[in-house]
């Protein structure tokens, strides 16, 4: 199961991430008269929960500064309604996918139906932005829907990984260093990205550095490195209680109906390699090893994720 899992984010990540990196997605802020593409990001990615305050914003997130969220909220909705932007994030996310595949509605035929179990199926206690996300997949355009569902998927997973985090002991900006470190997610960008300052960056590596989890260089120490897999293995344990619903023939036909999508939106060139989503393309190691064909395929043997 934590082998589908792994696999499922390998599907459906890219598909939800076009909305953050396609332009006319990327335009979504500055076209609803916000500011900037971060406003845009943090009313997109919390208009499900409503008007969200800033406190709640920053925690239900994870690893943004708080500052940084408080910057874009609640200034957003005194401008746009949570209704208005969730409209136009599914309704830019499927022109996105349309542009890359014009004949998306075939392959959502097919795996809207499995999608549409797992979310209905899968718990919502203590995952809020899952829960927000299950109650928005019932768009009538079956690719807004698609996308819709790969967003409460990859958002589920989102809420178990910061609840791992948080077992761990980790804050958001530890999170973040320890994912640096080991060279998950790229260093030359992530502290700005994530709005944290020099100090405070500088304090969770001194911080996780008491720990021995990085070294004098702030890179991953081996049991750095055994932290982060440990991180890994139990979100993916966590996450597949999604794919629970179903027998493991339409998990397999699920994830090999989604990975030709996937090859041609790669393909496009829409997503950036590295990215700060950690994501690999599909024929190159997953974080914890494997590719995605490797760790589905029913030929192969299959092999630690």
């Amino acid at each position: 199961m934590e082998l589908h899992a792994r696999s499922l984010w390998l599907v459906s990540e890219p598909l939800h991430a076009v909305c953050y990196f396609d332009d006319r997605c990327r335009r979504l802020g500055k076209d609803l008269g916000l500011k900037g593409f971060w406003m845009g990001y943090f009313a997109s990615r919390t208009a499900p929960l409503g008007a969200v305050e800033p406190a709640a914003a920053t925690a239900v997130l994870g690893v943004f500064a708080p500052g940084m969220v408080a910057r874009a909220l609640p200034a957003a909705w005194r401008v746009v309604s949570p209704a208005h932007v969730l409209d136009e994030r599914g309704s830019r996310a499927a022109q996105a996918l349309r542009a890359i595949d014009p004949g998306l509605e075939r392959t959502a035929a097919a795996v809207l139906p499995p999608l549409q179990t797992i979310v209905d199926e899968a718990p919502p206690l203590a995952r809020p932005l899952f829960a927000a996300n299950r109650a928005l997949c019932d768009h009538a355009d079956p690719v807004e829907r698609l996308w819709q569902l790969v967003t409460a998927v990859r958002e589920f997973r989102g809420d178990a990984h910061l609840a791992v985090l948080a077992d761990e002991g980790l804050d958001g900006c530890e999170a973040l260093v320890l994912a640096v470190a080991s060279g998950r997610v790229p260093r030359d960008t992530m502290r700005q990205d994530r709005g944290w300052s020099e100090e405070e960056w500088a304090d969770a590596v001194e911080r996780l550095r008491a720990r021995g989890l990085v070294d004098a260089r702030g890179d991953a120490t081996e049991h750095g490195r055994r932290e982060r897999e440990r991180i890994e293995a139990a979100t993916d344990r966590l996450a597949g209680r999604l794919l629970h619903p179903l027998p493991e023939a339409e998990t397999e036909r699920l994830l090999h109906t989604l990975e030709p999508l996937v090859r041609r939106l790669l393909a496009a060139d829409v997503l950036p390699f590295p990215n700060p989503i950690g994501l690999p393309h599909l024929d190159e190691p997953a974080p914890r090893g494997g590719t995605l064909s490797g760790q589905h395929s029913q030929a192969a043997p299959p092999h630690a994720p």
